[in-house]
Formats: C-alpha cells, structure tokens, sequence
C-alpha cells in the first residue's frame, strides 16, 4: 500500500539529515552481500558525489556510431560535524584501547558499508542508500578559537556499483509504501525485499 497524502512529486530537494551506515559483509563464495544494522551518524552537514564514469563513444561511418554510459558510481565528500569513534572503528579499522584510547595503524583495513541518508522535500523527505561505499581517513585541521563556528571533518566516500548484482544506489518515490518508508533506517531495502514480505 503506497503512502497516503503527499501523493505529488516534489517540487524542490534540500538539506540533509538521517544519514546512516551500514556495514557490509561479502561472502564471496555465495556471490552474495549482506548489510549489518543501520548506525546513525550524527553532524551531518554536507554531502556532495559526484558522477563517475565516462561516455563511451564509437565513431564510424563519420558519425557517432555508438554511445552509451558507463555508470561507474559516485565520488565525493561527506562533511561530518564529527566523525563519530564508533565509525571510526567499525569503517576506517581503528582500534579502542581498553584504556579509551582510538589507535590508528597503517595496517588496518577499512570495511565497506552502505550510506543513507535524506533529502526533505516540500511534500515528502526522499530516503537514498548508496550499497557499495568505502571511505576514506579525514585529515586532522583546526584552528585556534576565533569566533563561534566549530570545526568540520570531511570524508572522501568512493560509492561503487554492488559486486552482487552492479546496483549503485536506491531512493524513495511518491508511491514507496508505508512499511517500506518507515524502515528505511531500520534495514538497508533490498529489491525485492517487499515481494518476499508479502
């Protein structure tokens, strides 16, 4: 059952708010990837990725014979009020002392995750996941006090098409469902996931 009321497309998209990850296991025997629950990340205050991947043209007979695009994902920056220690941990491989204490070490192996987030709209928030993402470590910047403004962290994200099955990314449509729209954050939607549902 779609959603009641709101029923028209948006007329505009802006801010960005609900942005969460997901870890990402691969079980490469079964070709298959699964997500783990989705973590809130707070202090989210830009987002911006750009498209990856060039035209493909072929030129014969003096003309453009053949042209097709190459989707090869999303590359950009997620700006981060903070980036939290839990994601430090659980996506860049830092590791927490018994002592409080986040180690970074050049060996550590970052994980793939799963980003979601949100757009509002003048009718209806748009609801995104971007499955196959990694990122990588912000750099270190501040400054002295001058002024209220705090400071930022930028993540550079990489988001590629999935190894299972080449979908880049998901978002919400006027006709999304009540169930569907509501556990947006709660599960990473997989297609498909509403027909074995019902």
């Amino acid at each position: 059952m779609s959603t009641e009321g709101n029923k028209a497309e948006n007329k505009v998209e802006f801010g960005l708010r609900n942005a969460h990850y997901a870890p990402v296991t691969i079980d490469e025997t079964a070709n298959k990837m699964t997500f783990g629950t989705p973590v809130k990340i707070p202090g989210a205050v830009t987002l911006t990725l750009n498209a990856s991947g060039d035209m493909i043209r072929f030129k014969a007979d003096d003309i453009d014979y053949y042209t097709n695009a190459n989707n090869q994902g999303y590359e950009g920056t997620l700006t981060l009020a903070r980036v939290s220690d839990k994601f430090r941990q659980e996506i860049l491989g830092e590791e927490l002392t018994e002592g409080g204490v986040l180690i970074e070490n050049a060996d550590a192996q970052t994980k793939n995750f799963a980003l979601l987030f949100e757009f509002q709209g003048d009718k209806k928030g748009i609801r995104h996941v971007l499955y196959f993402c990694s990122a990588n470590r912000p750099n270190i910047s501040s400054k002295t006090k001058d002024g209220a403004d705090p400071n930022t962290s930028e993540l550079s994200i990489v988001a590629g098409p999935r190894p299972d099955n080449n979908i880049v990314k998901a978002k919400t449509t006027v006709g999304v469902s009540d169930e569907i729209y509501n556990g947006w954050y709660t599960a990473v939607y997989e297609k498909g996931s509403e027909v074995e549902a019902a």
